[in-house]
């Protein structure tokens, strides 16, 4: 199969809604409470689309855009769990592909127009003898270092390793072989540390 400008993804369920426990023990998640965190955003590449170059393979692993599958998502062929991620260089803001890791290497590389950030832990003790102050609002995350290096981060002086500021609840969380990253529009980003 060839796709002229998407990839097709094969995504065994739209929803992770299984936990197996160190013993072996299946554990059913009912995910109807929080479907967005248990969505599916990872499937096998089927066909990758002809218009662009992307380093993709047929049988790569695609991680994609919650929207793939939430709310009705994009179903090819639902029987067949085959699903259309959109892809599109030329418009990065309808580039629902964030990465892929190649089959064989298994390494990860994101995809245009996306950086991934790993979290930036926060200090969470102050000064000696110093009063905490609790607060039940969350400070926004606005910072992340950059996990990845690609041709368009380089374009603008930043590669893997530096911390770069993004704008305020931008910080989509996305897992990749069980590592929690941020995925960010390259577009979002706003400095360099």
């Amino acid at each position: 199969m060839r796709s002229l400008n998407n990839f097709i993804v094969e995504i065994e369920k739209e929803l992770n809604d299984e936990m197996v426990t160190k013993g072996g023990l299946k554990l059913y998640v009912d995910t109807k409470y929080n479907e967005f965190e248990h969505r599916t955003t990872e499937g096998k590449v089927l066909a990758t689309p002809i218009k662009f170059d992307t380093g993709v393979s047929d049988g790569d692993t695609l991680y994609f855009h919650h929207h793939v599958v939430i709310n009705g998502g994009s179903p090819l062929n639902k029987q067949d769990k085959q699903y259309v991620v959109n892809y599109d260089e030329e418009h990065a803001a309808q580039n629902q592909a964030i990465a892929f890791k190649k089959q064989k290497e298994g390494t990860v590389h994101p995809l245009f127009g996306w950086a991934l950030l790993e979290p930036i832990e926060e200090d969470a003790e102050g000064p000696e003898g110093s009063i905490e102050v609790v607060s039940l609002e969350e400070n926004p995350v606005t910072q992340g270092v950059v996990s990845f290096s690609t041709q368009q981060l380089k374009e603008i002086d930043v590669s893997d390793g530096d911390v770069v500021g993004f704008k305020k609840n931008r910080d989509y969380r996305i897992k990749i072989d069980g590592k929690e990253y941020y995925r960010v529009a390259i577009s979002e980003l706003l400095y360099k540390v």
